[in-house]
């Protein structure tokens, strides 16, 4: 996705956060002093790692970084379909039995505004639970990575599938100060989520 936000490592010190341009220029310029760290990038929606060509010169990145920007755009760009645009309402069949149809006429607004209610709500609760699955996915992806060598990896490794969010955290309080940043945060959106999560039920 091209708005995605990115963060960059020198070692396991957090040189940037922000959009690619902003990341790959911190890079650029870390990459040509010569640090002798390893240099890494991740998505941040995802924690995934990733890379970008910082060689050359400045002008170069962000050339390279515009050229990638662009060809995301354009795998992106919407696809129109049959149906309303405007409103983007689109028609289909929908089989029920009778009693179903009888309860949806009664609802508030008709059948076709009690189906959209009943979607919308089980699409919020759907994407709650995804979020806390995501941020989950998103932590251990980047301590996958960056954090193998740790000590108490695998044990903060199941401690964080098994949502023991706080455990998880004692567990890494000996890890570098970025890194427990980084994955507390993760882990912070994915409490908010299970939080959103529990009170719709």
């Amino acid at each position: 996705m091209s708005g995605d936000l990115y963060f960059a490592l020198r070692g396991t010190e957090l040189l940037a956060r922000g959009e690619l341009g902003v990341v790959a220029l911190a890079l650029h310029e870390a990459s040509a002093s010569g640090c002798g760290q390893r240099l890494s990038l991740y998505v941040d929606r995802t924690g995934a790692p990733t890379d970008v060509d910082v060689s050359g010169s400045k002008q170069e990145v962000i050339e390279r970084v515009r050229q990638r920007l662009a060809a995301t755009n354009n795998d992106e760009a919407p696809r129109r379909g049959p149906g309303r645009p405007k409103l983007g309402v689109v028609s289909r069949e929908v089989s029920l039995l009778p009693r179903h149809w009888q309860w949806l006429s009664a609802q508030k607004g008709g059948a076709s505004a009690a189906l959209r209610r009943l979607v919308e709500d089980a699409r919020k609760r759907g994407a709650e639970g995804s979020l806390v699955g995501g941020r989950v996915e998103a932590a251990h992806r980047f301590m996958w990575d960056i954090a193998g060598d740790l000590p108490g990896f695998e044990e903060a490794s199941r401690a964080l599938f098994a949502h023991e969010f706080e455990k998880f955290e004692r567990l890494i309080l000996c890890w570098p100060v970025d890194l427990q940043s980084i994955l507390t945060r993760y882990v912070g959106e994915a409490r908010v989520a299970m939080s959103a999560q529990e009170a719709a039920f």
